[in-house]
């Protein structure tokens, strides 16, 4: 038997120059290069205990304000009605999001819609408008919206792209031959949609359905505008009427917890069945259906759905910059409000992206319970709300370190809890697709590891770093909560300037702040649609 010295093993033997074969019975020691880097290992674990620190503030605080007072505080009459109106928000705004991004990503993606290219960037373009820009909007058309069915109009609206962006990536690369083989028995489409199509789209519809949900959970904006109660506007007044309150801190409580057990129903509702095809032969793409008599009902429902949301507001946003005219582009409001977001939005996401590389490298070259660990407290943290991370960073910044309270430092240490894991995820598969074998042949020529591991392992990383850094970027940009809680005085955001602007109705000043977040969002928008496409091989 002879030695193939073309196999990949055998070339990176003779490159790398690997010992002799141990014995029989003895442990072959871990590859170079394998071995988890101990100052990486030490900063990963820093950073999970300080992304913790939110988690810990509410258990403090529950501990401290004693079991009699908590017990009062929870179980009273003002709690059960914003109990109330969140849980009818969610079971209510989260199914519809779901049939919605499910069904314009079916037409989208499996159809033979005219204008399927344009439809499938329509669909995401919500996005790019921040949910409380929207209620700005519909509040300008119907000054009287208000309460639950209003709350939904405006969630669902706002939220249904986080369920049609995976739902059309997934439906984009799922095999034909299942559905072929199930048409073949006599299953009419319907039944070939819902028994073969719609359980390989469980990771996509949970997924996203669990983004809405913290969505819903951590809004404020949106709901403040039209006087809808939810635990998050209902801390923001007990915040702003006693100053860390028992009250307030006790409804944070009652949040993180019905967050924790929406992270719990997603992870039991992924299943443990198979996605992936495995086979021989390469796989056919998706066929498209003809759409007969159902074409112009679709594409009229399509147009009703980007008309509500994206259509209605920014014609109510760009009809308030018309009607007050020059004057509200005052250049010593603006210019600052612009500048301060673009500075805290570049340095929010930088400092992000470096926070997240070590994670990401252990997750790639050295997965294992503990990197998993690690990761999972980053996940819990940011499916907090900013208002409860905000409350977390005062109550610790002005006890522990009070020369830090109300710093621009505070700030972008919230931002980065906050949004870690999308600079998280995209590193990880940056640094997936850069192989080690490359930085180790470079090794082997002579060049010292920290060069090799720039110039080959961070080159090919860094479109998938900026790509994170960018969505990062988006979600500074149109945060609001934190911002209002954390800001130094004297800030001065595009956010914080529509929400003060807004807030004393006038709505014809706000409309620049607005204008300025969506152009400053719609080309990270865009990039996220063209991120979902290249992961679905298109």
């Amino acid at each position: 038997m002879t030695t193939d010295l073309t196999a990949p093993d055998a070339r990176r033997a003779t490159v790398v120059g690997t010992a002799a074969a141990p014995g029989p019975g003895t442990r072959p020691g871990p590859a170079p290069g394998r071995r988890r880097p101990p100052v990486l290992a030490v900063i990963a674990v820093l950073i999970a205990l300080f992304s913790l620190m939110p988690l810990g503030f509410v258990a403090v605080v529950t501990a401290t304000t004693g079991w009699d007072t908590a017990v009062k505080l929870i179980f009273r009459a003002r709690v059960g009605e914003l109990l109330l109106n969140t849980v009818l928000l969610m079971l209510v705004s989260v199914p519809l999001c779901v049939v919605l991004g499910v069904g314009g990503a079916w037409l989208v993606e499996r159809t033979r819609l005219r204008g399927n290219r344009f439809w499938a960037l329509a669909l995401a373009a919500p996005l790019a408008i921040p949910a409380f820009v929207n209620s700005y909007g519909w509040v300008s058309a119907v000054p009287s919206l208000a309460g639950l069915w209003s709350g939904v109009l405006i969630s669902v609206l706002s939220y249904f792209p986080l369920v049609y962006i995976p739902a059309a990536a997934t439906l984009s690369r799922l095999d034909p031959a299942l559905e072929e083989s199930a048409a073949s028995v006599g299953l009419g489409p319907w039944q070939v949609f819902r028994r073969v199509v719609l359980p390989q789209l469980r990771l996509a519809i949970t997924g996203g359905a669990l983004l809405v949900g913290l969505h819903l959970l951590s809004e404020y904006g949106a709901f403040a505008m039209i006087r809808f109660d939810t635990f998050t506007t209902a801390i923001m007044v007990q915040f702003q009427s006693t100053f860390n309150g028992a009250a307030g801190n006790m409804l944070a409580s009652v949040l993180v917890v019905l967050c924790l057990l929406l992270l719990v129903a997603e992870v039991r509702s992924r299943g443990t069945a198979r996605y992936a095809r495995v086979g021989s032969g390469g796989q056919a793409a998706p066929g498209r259906m003809p759409l007969g008599r159902l074409h112009m009902p679709a594409q009229l429902a399509l147009l009703l759905l980007v008309v509500l949301a994206v259509g209605v507001p920014m014609w109510f946003v760009v009809r308030w910059v018309v009607l007050g005219g020059s004057a509200i582009w005052a250049p010593d409001e603006l210019l600052p409000a612009l500048v301060q977001t673009l500075l805290y939005g570049l340095v929010g996401a930088a400092a992000t992206t470096v926070v997240a590389f070590p994670m990401a490298f252990l997750a790639v070259r050295r997965p294992s319970w503990f990197t998993r660990s690690l990761e999972l407290s980053n996940y819990v943290t940011s499916s907090m709300p900013g208002i409860v991370v905000g409350l977390a960073f005062v109550t610790v910044s002005i006890r522990l370190f009070p020369s830090v309270y109300q710093t621009a430092f505070v700030l972008v240490a919230a931002y980065v809890l906050l949004f870690l894991p999308r600079a998280l995820v995209s590193l990880r598969s940056g640094l997936a697709q850069a192989p080690r074998e490359l930085e180790e042949a470079a090794q082997a020529l002579g060049v010292r590891p920290f060069l090799a591991f720039v110039r080959v392992t961070l080159r090919l990383a860094a479109p998938a770093a900026a790509g994170g850094a960018a969505l990062v970027f988006l979600a500074i940009v149109n945060e609001l909560t934190a911002t209002l809680l954390l800001s130094p005085n004297g800030t001065r955001t595009l956010a914080t300037q529509f929400w003060a602007k807004s807030s004393e109705i006038d709505y014809a000043g706000a409309a620049p702040y607005a204008l300025l977040m969506v152009v400053l969002s719609a080309p990270m928008t865009y990039l996220l649609f063209q991120q979902s496409k290249k992961a679905a091989g298109q």
